[in-house]
């Protein structure tokens, strides 16, 4: 056998091999992606950590889920409140990291306000997964129902980043105002975007499409996004946007990136946009 013939083999050997290897490893590095979804999403901070005493009155709540699940929140009464508010925060921390937003949405805009953590947040019970997430906001919302006296469709619901799509799943049940902030069209879109050279659309178990869900929606909508986000790229909130219907508002928050503090021009929008409601 020729010299070139055994370097042209043993070439393509090697190669082969090589890329074996590569294969094997992508491969077992979806696999361990897929068993750590949920890790790679969910980023809950458990009680003790964080300020368990706000710069505001707020009352326990405690709800159980459909599942048996117990789960924790802040309940922010108002004697005469513009809205009920039910708020849904993003996937880490927990409801210890939005004390300045409740304060704001109480004395800023006049609301009683309940926020709540997702099982595996806070005080809650259990890890944290799309259907348990869902129905600890149900279970949430029939809660502050109960103790506002307003039904469940007289509500606003108000949910940031992941939240945003929590709240966009209830308001499909109806609600008096969706409001959402620096959230997206599903959570594939997202994951595609920061992981591209991993098949997220057909591997992922969590789903979270809003695009899909919000048209079923046909209440006011007030939407706001950052357009520095970093963590959830501004097209993915047009996107959503886009796929909901009449009436709706888009505040542009220029500059913004993902988890910057709301200035007094935010909470002043919001303000109009609650006063107009019927």
């Amino acid at each position: 056998m020729a010299p070139q013939t055994v370097g042209r083999i043993c070439y393509n050997n090697v190669a082969w091999r090589a890329c074996r290897i590569f294969l094997i490893a992508y491969l077992v590095l979806l696999l361990v992606m897929m068993y750590l979804e949920n890790s790679l999403l969910y980023f809950p901070m458990k009680f003790p950590e964080g300020n368990w005493t706000p710069r505001i009155t707020v009352e326990d709540a405690w709800f159980t889920a459909v599942d048996g699940t117990k789960i924790h929140g802040w309940f922010v009464p108002h004697e005469q409140p513009r809205a009920v508010i039910l708020f849904c925060h993003g996937n880490g921390g927990n409801i210890t990291h939005r004390g300045d937003v409740i304060r704001e949405l109480r004395n800023r805009l006049g609301a009683a306000v309940l926020i709540f953590d997702y099982r595996g947040y806070g005080k809650s019970e259990g890890k944290p997964n799309e259907p348990g997430v869902l129905a600890d906001a149900r279970a949430a919302r029939s809660w502050l129902a109960r103790k506002t006296g307003a039904t469940e469709s007289q509500i606003v619901l108000m949910g940031e980043s992941l939240g945003g799509a929590v709240a966009v799943d209830l308001a499909t049940d109806g609600a008096r105002a969706l409001i959402l902030e620096n959230t997206f069209s599903s959570i594939p879109d997202v994951a595609a975007h920061h992981y591209p050279w991993v098949p997220v659309r057909l591997l992922m178990r969590t789903r979270f499409n809003s695009a899909v869900n919000i048209r079923s929606y046909h209440g006011p909508l007030y939407q706001s996004h950052g357009d520095r986000d970093s963590i959830v790229p501004f097209k993915f909130a047009k996107r959503l946007f886009d796929a909901a219907n009449e009436p709706k508002q888009f505040l542009v928050l220029e500059g913004a990136d993902h988890n910057d503090p709301h200035s007094p021009h935010y909470y002043d929008k919001l303000r109009e946009f609650l006063g107009g409601l019927p």
